[in-house]
């Protein structure tokens, strides 16, 4: 069984990796542009935003992540990552009693004062939720991993289009397109690639800046979170207004200042230096598994790829390999 994968972010490079697994052949369209998993570490977090809410299945993706990352290890590929905990401080009584009631029971935790922190934090903080199975992994080297472990071949190309078993590729000639055929399509293409085939969205820009150190040994997180890196570290966030459209990437300069502010309110640089920035275009709203037009689709992670797109991944090469319309493999 031939499938196209469209994309090569987390969403994608898990697609295909677990459908190479299960015996198909895999062609992976990477267009090598606006990739939101090229960030250079990424929490892997199971209690969200300042809200503190528990996505239904975070616990089980947390777990699939990380034992797909030792897994990808103990088979030779360096991905570097730290399942080192994060800690979330909380600025008051009531914002601890709204976590509380989103923690489940089987989620691993513990309260801190901020005296007993693993980590000195700015003054101001009454409480911090620890969160001992949490950490951070390094984006690009996680995808890459995946993909080239998968053995799948890679076609450079932006997918304008797609049927359940055709793929079109715009190639910069706008008269010559060209037209790749497969059993099966599955579209991970993410918020530019959405955008690119003209369809309606969500979309939210995510930025953050690269530190010539890790100004904490553990990712803290609220409003903004600091992390060790592969080299040095971060301080990221999500925090633009969310837009109808993709937009290239930028980081105007009143963000600028308000992700600095945001470091210095959670422990503060601490003589850090900026040796850059990274940006990319995160998709709302799932949409995972077999498509109406009859492709199939893994997109829509927002903020949480590397929490559920492993593990979702996996279910839906599940899914496509056991669907009726789906050609065994040979042999």
């Amino acid at each position: 069984m031939h499938v196209i994968v469209i994309g090569a972010g987390i969403a994608g490079a898990s697609v295909a990796y677990f459908l190479a697994r299960a015996g198909a052949r895999v062609t992976v369209v990477d267009a090598g542009l606006h990739r939101a998993s090229g960030v250079p570490s990424a929490l892997i977090n199971p209690v969200r935003g300042q809200s503190g809410g528990v996505d239904a299945r975070a616990l089980d993706g947390m777990a699939f992540t990380w034992a797909l990352l030792r897994e990808l290890c103990a088979a030779g590929w360096a991905v570097p990552h730290g399942q080192t905990g994060v800690l979330r401080p909380i600025p008051d009584d009531r914002t601890r009693a709204r976590f509380e009631r989103n923690l489940p029971a089987a989620l691993r935790h513990g309260w801190l004062t901020p005296a007993d922190a693993p980590e000195p934090l700015t003054p101001g903080w009454a409480h911090v939720l620890h969160l001992p199975e949490g950490g951070w992994v390094d984006g690009p080297a996680f995808t890459r991993a995946l993909v080239r472990a998968s053995g799948a071949q890679v076609v450079t190309g932006r997918a304008l289009d797609w049927t359940a078993c055709t793929v079109t590729l715009a190639d910069g000639d706008p008269l010559r397109r060209d037209t790749l055929h497969a059993d099966a399509v599955v579209f991970c293409g993410g918020s530019v690639g959405s955008a690119w085939r003209g369809e309606a969205g969500t979309h939210r820009m995510g930025s953050l800046l690269t530190l010539d150190r890790a100004v904490t040994g553990v990712p803290v997180s609220f409003g903004a979170y600091l992390a060790p890196a592969a080299a040095g570290g971060v301080l990221g966030a999500t925090f633009e207004t969310p837009a109808p459209t993709w937009a290239p990437e930028g980081l105007p300069l009143g963000s600028l200042g308000w992700l600095l502010g945001k470091g210095a309110a959670l422990t503060g640089l601490r003589g850090a230096r900026v040796t850059g920035r990274w940006t990319g275009s995160r998709l709302s709203g799932l949409r995972a598994g077999l498509q109406p037009d009859g492709s199939w689709r893994l997109s829509g992670l927002s903020s949480k790829g590397f929490l559920l797109g492993p593990l979702l991944a996996h279910d839906l090469a599940a899914r496509l390999m056991a669907s009726p319309e789906s050609p065994r493999p040979a042999g």
